[in-house]
């Protein structure tokens, strides 16, 4: 039981820690694959084909959103990471202009002067400590991600492909004319979700993040129903 718990909480602490991938994750795989599905069931009557090539589409984009998040998560932590050793190897040869600029910050920040002297003397005590202080003020970085880029790139290709899967979905359940309908229905419905979502989460109107999310999605649907029907024409 113990370790079942600690294990859901492992998930649930990388789970918040990639709120933002699951997100733009689940938005970029309905959206996409809607504008796929939709345009590919305008130009023909057979609902397998619209099942394979929503089905494709969905497992390609999510395959390639992993592996971009994970790259973008590595290069982000391989340029901080050399950012952090240069600042340090930059302090070790002269902390005396970091000291000064975190002296003057500190009482911009409404410490009078003895009290910034007194942490300027910890600060030049500690490296550590000074380059902890450059690296969040300065560089304005964190001193480490405490997320692996393999955790954003999973999070990643599972909320895109579970939301890519929803206009697809129905294509496989019910014949062209009913599948449409359905799929448009639900993927609406998923999309209103998403800006609901979005909102709480920015603290921001839900009602105009939904419509955003939804419109952002229509658009990927007119604009393959348009290409579709250019293509067969």
């Amino acid at each position: 039981m113990r370790h079942l718990r600690r294990w859901y909480e492992r998930i649930a602490a990388s789970f918040h820690a990639s709120i933002g991938d699951v997100t733009f994750g689940m938005e970029d795989g309905a959206v996409s694959v809607a504008g796929l599905v939709f345009g590919v069931s305008a130009s023909t009557d057979d609902a397998r084909i619209v099942l394979l090539a929503g089905a494709t589409g969905a497992v390609a984009g999510a395959v390639s959103m992993m592996a971009g998040r994970y790259l973008d998560v590595q290069s982000v932590g391989h340029r901080r990471d050399a950012l952090i050793e240069a600042t340090r190897e930059a302090i070790a040869a002269d902390p005396e202009p970091y000291l000064r600029r975190a002296d003057a910050r500190l009482i911009t920040a409404g410490y009078d002067t003895d009290e910034a002297a007194a942490v300027v003397v910890v600060l030049r005590r500690s490296p550590q400590a000074l380059l902890d202080h450059v690296t969040a003020y300065e560089l304005g970085l964190a001193v480490r991600e405490e997320t692996a880029p393999s955790t954003h790139a999973i999070w990643m290709f599972f909320a895109d492909l579970l939301a890519a899967s929803v206009p697809v979905i129905p294509f496989a359940l019910f014949d062209i004319q009913t599948a449409r309908i359905v799929s448009l229905i639900v993927t609406g419905m998923l999309m209103a979700l998403l800006g609901i979502a979005r909102g709480r989460i920015g603290g921001v109107n839900i009602w105009r993040t939904a419509l955003q999310t939804m419109a952002i999605a229509g658009a990927a649907a007119v604009a393959g129903v348009i290409i579709g029907r250019l293509v067969t024409s």
